[in-house]
């Protein structure tokens, strides 16, 4: 009989999905909110507290410290509690932390709560790219993750709109931006009581009634009959909600009602993983070590060759703007060349765009490098998402995604820190000209990535 996996990987796209992508996905450009607001705030404090560029790059970094710490501990704990309690807790630490950021009254107070922000950052986002990918149908699961990953630019795009409108009114202008990061602290709770926790999850850990009901709740969102029980159990009637209830859970086929405790989940590492789990670590790290080499600094390396602060915003939020048509585009051909290609093709973009930047000398030719920067950067996250949580196996999804997110926030912490060394070395074509080589290595790991469209997600 057919499972529910595979009932949920048979419906169409429903006004549940789009209330589990669109809460999802708040989440999800809150955190870019968060991320993108830091690169502002690091401009405005070189001015108002004279930071050296050593300490700003250490104001950089250290939020991706947390992230690398965050982002293995959320994995794990996601396949042990579960998806939807990992994510609102995440938002809870995070939007706390970045609230009482904005009351530093030292560097050394704003790194260690930039740390904390970190770890609830890390955490949260390859968790809610899993959960989103196991109730997306199948035969449009890449595109759905693309655009939740689409929602890291309207995330992006409000710590613009912030840092230019917001962060230059004052001295006290960047506590004010860092403030509204306390946001993700009350939408914890709408995530918490509002989406559903996996399906898969809920199998592998016994939770059958509970699975059950949300299926069928998905199917009655869709006007689909749920299958008729294999014995003769009373029915189960459809509640005022429009869900129907179960009567038993074991009255359903379902490849996971364990009686008895499960198998130990497979190891990332093991032979069949084990060079899918390298090539997915080597992307990960060529792309956040170029991605936030380059959007952490922008606003700093635009205020040194003489713009000020307004104006430098500006050009930020007119290359930002760039995004957003970039995930558009990625989450149109991830289901007509496949995920591989459309990652490796973003990311071979991304290597000339950042090559164009590091030449540019004029305002127009700054602006038009950073957007063709951010068309192709932005377009690679979300195939680079939408492809992760398709590698791996439910009992170790969670922690492969995450495992894979952490060993790439080591490059988002080596590369802030390593940009001021690149400036003294030469100049902004030597800082993006290395930024280019390491998009380079990330497509040609890209390319050796399983191709996973339209193929259901493995189980077991």
């Amino acid at each position: 009989m057919t499972t529910r996996t595979e009932r949920l990987d048979g419906l169409p796209f429903t006004r549940k999905h789009r209330k589990l992508l669109l809460g999802s996905g708040v989440g999800w450009a809150l955190d870019a909110m968060d991320v993108g607001l830091i690169s502002f705030v690091m401009a405005a404090l070189a001015v108002h507290w004279s930071l050296s560029p050593t300490e700003l790059s250490w104001v950089g970094s250290i939020g991706f410290v947390g992230m690398a710490i965050g982002a293995a501990l959320g994995g794990l704990l996601a396949d042990k509690i579960g998806r939807r309690q990992v994510f609102a807790a995440t938002l809870l630490v995070y939007g706390l932390a970045t609230g009482a950021a904005a009351l530093s009254t030292g560097i050394a107070m704003l790194i260690v709560l930039r740390f904390i922000v970190g770890l609830g950052l890390g955490a949260e986002l390859p968790v809610a790219s899993t959960l989103v990918s196991e109730f997306a149908p199948r035969r449009i699961r890449g595109r759905v993750v693309v655009i939740l990953e689409g929602f890291w630019a309207v995330g992006w795009i409000m710590a613009a709109l912030i840092g230019y409108f917001v962060v230059p009114v004052g001295d006290d202008g960047w506590r004010w931006a860092l403030a509204i990061g306390i946001i993700p602290a009350a939408y914890a709770l709408v995530v918490r009581f509002g989406l559903p926790e996996s399906v898969r999850y809920l199998e592998s850990t016994g939770r059958v009634d509970e699975a059950e009901r949300i299926v069928r709740d998905y199917e009655a969102s869709a006007g689909v009959e749920p299958p008729a029980a294999p014995s003769t159990a009373a029915p189960a009637h459809a509640g005022a909600d429009g869900a129907a209830s179960v009567a038993t859970g074991a009255a359903l086929a379902s490849p996971a009602e364990p009686a008895e405790p499960s198998e130990p989940a497979e190891s990332i590492w093991s032979a069949r993983l084990r060079k899918r789990t390298a090539a997915l670590w080597i992307v990960w790290f060529g792309i956040n070590f170029s991605y936030y080499g380059a959007f952490i600094w922008l606003p700093s390396l635009l205020v040194s060759q003489g713009f000020d602060l307004v104006k430098s915003f500006g050009y930020t939020l007119i290359i930002t703007l760039a995004q957003l048509p970039g995930y558009a585009v990625a989450a149109w051909l991830i289901e007509i060349w496949g995920r591989r290609v459309t990652l490796a093709v973003f990311l071979t973009g991304s290597a000339v765009a950042a090559g164009l930047f590091g030449l540019a000398d004029s305002p127009a030719t700054i602006i038009a490098a950073g957007m063709a920067l951010s068309f192709f950067n932005l377009g690679a996250w979300g195939a680079l998402y939408a492809i992760g949580p398709e590698l791996y196996p439910t009992s170790t999804r969670g922690s492969g995604t995450g495992a894979a997110a952490a060993f790439g926030r080591i490059a988002s912490i080596i590369a802030p820190l390593l940009v001021p060394l690149l400036l003294d070395l030469g100049d902004t074509a030597m800082v993006f000209g290395v930024f280019a080589a390491a998009f380079v290595v990330a497509a040609l790991a890209a390319f050796t990535l399983p191709e996973r469209k339209g193929v259901a997600l493995e189980d077991t």
